[in-house]
């Protein structure tokens, strides 16, 4: 592992020389931040994300020894499927990470019985805003248009998801080039935070995120909001 000298900047960098080490360090500072909640304020939050890059530190977080029934979980963003779908991030979650001595944590999905999201979304944030914040942890990834949780360029609303002066909240969200509708915390949800690692593997999600670091509109690529955000600290960790 080797990480940026310019830690006092938003954000710092981790690097790894392969996956493997990268999903066992994250699991093991986000336990350990966990633990550190735990012991300040007897009840600790974890927000996650969904895709194929978290599987693997999942797996490892959930053997972690916690006591698991004091944390809460939730999701950064959900599709509008049914969480037993293949498709559902809580369907992974559900599968990667509550099990073993994690089965006991207490998770608060996104997805509501409500026929789409738009519908849906009072009764989704009123689930999380039940939950202990700020959020000690936010796990992000990065999608290849440079979109996070399903804040994606050119989806209508984004300009208020993104927004961090608005109300947190939950936001329904429909990509233009990806299917089903999405159902997301916004900008200022995920910035209720004590802190945010966003979790990279591969070349091409580095240059991806590279691009992110250059000037431009957050339309563009909606992860600059997190990237240029001075709130809330920002960590990310890469692996080739």
């Amino acid at each position: 592992m080797s990480a940026d000298p310019e830690l006092g900047r938003n954000p710092r960098e981790w690097r790894f020389d392969n996956a493997e080490a990268q999903a066992s360090a994250l699991a093991k500072v986000v336990a350990d931040a966990l633990v550190e909640a735990l012991q300040a304020r007897a009840q600790a939050s974890l927000v996650v994300s969904g895709g194929r890059t978290p599987a693997a530190m999942f797996a490892k977080l959930s053997a972690t020894p916690l006591p698991w029934s004091s944390v809460h979980v939730t999701l950064a963003d959900e599709r509008w499927v049914e969480p037993t779908s293949d498709a559902s991030n809580e369907h992974l979650v559900r599968t990667a990470l509550l099990n073993g001595p994690a089965r006991s944590a207490v998770f608060t999905g996104l997805k509501t019985p409500k026929p789409d999201a738009e519908a849906g979304l009072a009764e989704a944030w009123q689930r999380c805003s039940a939950m202990p914040q700020p959020f000690d942890q936010v796990l992000l990834g990065i999608g290849d248009d440079g979109h996070f949780a399903s804040l994606f360029p050119g989806a209508k609303g984004l300009s208020d998801a993104l927004d961090e002066r608005a109300e947190p909240a939950c936001v329904a969200m429909t990509p233009l080039d990806a299917p089903f509708q999405r159902i997301s915390l916004n900008l200022a949800a995920l910035l209720r935070a004590r802190s945010i690692r966003i979790q990279i593997c591969g070349a091409g999600k580095w240059e991806v995120y590279q691009r992110a670091l250059e000037p431009g509109p957050f339309a563009e690529m909606p992860i600059r909001a997190i990237l240029r955000q001075r709130k809330v600290p920002v960590d990310v960790y890469w692996s080739p």
